[in-house]
């Protein structure tokens, strides 16, 4: 019984079910051939686009889904490069004219030096998006306040910081997301700024409902095994929390009965 409902535990976004719980970025790779070859490590099932930096239509140039196909692979559009919500709005707005997507990723940025996200602009973008129909994944910080601003708008998923964008220093504020976790409704995402596998793990042990990973996989030595890497992190936290762990005790517990010793 317990195999069934483990076999039973996607990730629900909106109204796509998801089997892996790791999604990944497609920037940053030497060329789409590594790109495809990572992605299919990873096992995700959802990729990131940033539509305003990768060619996903123009026949003239290398093109992404001449090696990733949008119909085995989910689309998750983003505004990577918008530091308004007017860019956001029209770079959303175009991917929904260009490929019908809905689902999509918003991130409004504050500045080019951080790379911390907007929240003035990010919730009155989420707001917007919200009422025109389209399904809203949310990059934010770790403010719980904000996070739950995010969800009360009527984002699809609150995606909230590890650390900065692309500087692999891992899980910065545990305590913050934890608080977002535990008052979330929709699925919490850990997005930006780990660096590899074990961040990814302690992310799910921690109870949030998966992870967004880019620069950790695309800059590594080896990009395809650490997509694999970061592949067995996820699952490996994921039946982690499911598993239940240990009470913490500061005194020492003997690991066999000390009754009945002779």
């Amino acid at each position: 019984m317990e195999e069934d409902n483990l076999k039973k535990d996607n990730l629900k976004i909106a109204n796509i079910k998801l089997k892996s719980r790791l999604i990944v970025g497609t920037g940053k790779y030497k060329n789409f051939k590594e790109t495809a070859n990572a992605i299919k490590e990873s096992g995700a099932e959802m990729v990131t686009v940033a539509v305003r930096r990768i060619n996903i239509l123009d026949k003239n140039k290398p093109i992404l889904t001449d090696y990733i196909d949008p119909k085995k692979i989910i689309y998750l559009p983003n505004t990577a490069g918008c530091f308004t919500s007017e860019d956001a709005l029209r770079t959303l707005r175009l991917a929904r004219e260009m490929g019908g997507w809905k689902l999509v990723k918003l991130e409004v940025l504050g500045d080019k030096k951080t790379l911390y996200p907007n929240m003035i602009e990010t919730v009155k973008s989420t707001k917007i998006l919200v009422k025109e129909g389209f399904n809203v994944m949310v990059y934010c910080t770790d403010d719980p306040l904000l996070a739950k601003k995010l969800e009360d708008v009527g984002a699809s998923a609150i995606m909230p910081l590890a650390s900065p964008i692309g500087s692999g220093l891992g899980i910065l504020n545990k305590v913050n997301i934890s608080i977002i976790v535990k008052q979330s409704k929709v699925p919490v995402i850990v997005d930006a700024g780990l660096g590899t596998a074990s961040d990814a793990t302690i992310a799910m042990e921690m109870g949030c409902d998966g992870v967004l990973v880019n620069s950790a996989i695309a800059n590594a030595k080896n990009p395809v095994l650490m997509a694999r890497s970061f592949k067995n992190g996820v699952i490996s936290g994921r039946d982690s929390f499911l598993a239940g762990r240990m009470k913490k005790n500061i005194f020492a517990t003997a690991s066999s009965p000390i009754d009945g010793l002779i």
